[in-house]
């Protein structure tokens, strides 16, 4: 018995040593502790040994469990400690190294574009106003003056979610609000630049695109406030030689109303291409506030007026850095828009 304990001791011994994995580890354990291990087997031995020297060789087998049992446990804690080590060597960092160029982000042409817009009026005395996107019919376009079965709604063919609510066609809603919430109806001047949704999908137009609409309500407002106003925003931002034609047209909620177009900043006005050889390029609506859009949202036409005017955001952002689709616009190709990060822009 006691040969065999020493001979448990030195083989446990020997074989710890060469142990590398928790694998191993275990095998070892079950070779020597398990049900049918070695230990185990001297323990049935124990029972057939005479009576007087039980005690010797119980005190002595319960030492050599938990030697080894102590054993396993020391190796099992130094595989961990290499274990750790070794990661710890695999991730190492080395900073003497040159760092890995950060790829920056930048500003959205569309982004671009309205901050400017808005830095532009703020500056003006204008107020930045939003709205909701998802309108009702009486302020998308009843309170616009365009009443059910008005033929100049066909023009703006849009999203209904019911017969009541559908996604507003243009930031104008936004104008009725202002001016209905205005309880002391004072004075207004505001920019709205948003969202809108029409039924159309090609190089460009979308249906979704973005617009910039103003409204200015004030006693003794003229068609020369108006003029006065579009030139200072246009020639911010196309270039101070940009020169503006208006055009009579008709819109609901204007009256009178023009078209209002600016020289093509790419020829001078001589032609192009991009201005289809005529020299001017068509980019606004405007017009003096309709009395009847004064009246439903509460204003006395006979003592208000005013003026109001809107762009469409896209088309603004495709004609200032020559993007020839729409569809850029709404692609996220990195490739487009790391273009808009040079200081040049």
């Amino acid at each position: 018995m006691e040969e065999k304990i020493k001979k448990i001791k030195s083989q446990i011994a020997e074989q710890l040593k060469s142990i590398k994995d928790k694998n191993s580890l275990e095998d070892v354990r079950i070779k020597f502790l398990g049900k049918k291990g070695e230990v185990t087997e001297l323990l049935k031995e124990f029972k057939d040994l005479p009576k007087e020297e039980k005690p010797k060789f119980g005190k002595a087998l319960n030492e050599l469990k938990n030697e080894i049992e102590n054993s396993i446990k020391e190796r099992e804690t130094k595989l961990k400690a290499e274990e750790i080590s070794k990661k710890l060597e695999e991730e190492k960092i080395d900073v003497t190294l040159p760092s890995k160029k950060i790829i920056r982000g930048s500003k959205h042409p569309l982004t671009r574009v309205i901050e400017e817009i808005e830095d532009l009026f703020v500056s003006m005395g204008y107020d930045v106003c939003s709205g909701p996107e998802l309108e009702t019919d009486e302020f998308c376009f009843e309170r616009l003056n365009l009443p059910k079965g008005h033929p100049a709604r066909d023009m703006q063919d849009t999203f209904y979610i019911t017969t009541e609510y559908l996604l507003r066609t243009q930031t104008s809603a936004v104008q009725a609000h202002t001016m209905m919430d205005n309880k002391e109806k004072g004075p207004i001047r505001e920019i709205v630049p948003g969202k809108t949704y029409r039924r159309e999908d090609d190089a460009t137009h979308s249906h979704q695109f973005n617009q910039v609409e103003g409204l200015v309500v004030d006693k003794d407002i003229s068609f020369a406030d108006l003029k006065g106003t579009l030139e200072i925003f246009m020639k911010h931002m196309l270039g101070p030689n940009t020169e503006l034609r208006f055009r009579p047209s008709y819109f609901p909620f204007t009256e009178p109303s023009y078209e209002v177009d600016v020289s093509c900043f790419k020829c001078g006005g001589k032609g192009c291409n991009l201005c289809k050889h005529t020299g001017w390029i068509e980019l606004l609506g405007a017009g003096i506030v309709h009395p009847n859009v004064l009246r439903m949202n509460g204003y006395d036409p006979d003592v208000y007026s005013g003026f109001a005017f809107g762009t469409g955001l896209d088309r603004l952002a495709m004609f200032k850095y020559e993007i020839t689709d729409i569809r850029l616009l709404y692609s996220n190709d990195v490739r487009f828009l790391e273009q808009f990060d040079r200081k040049d822009i």
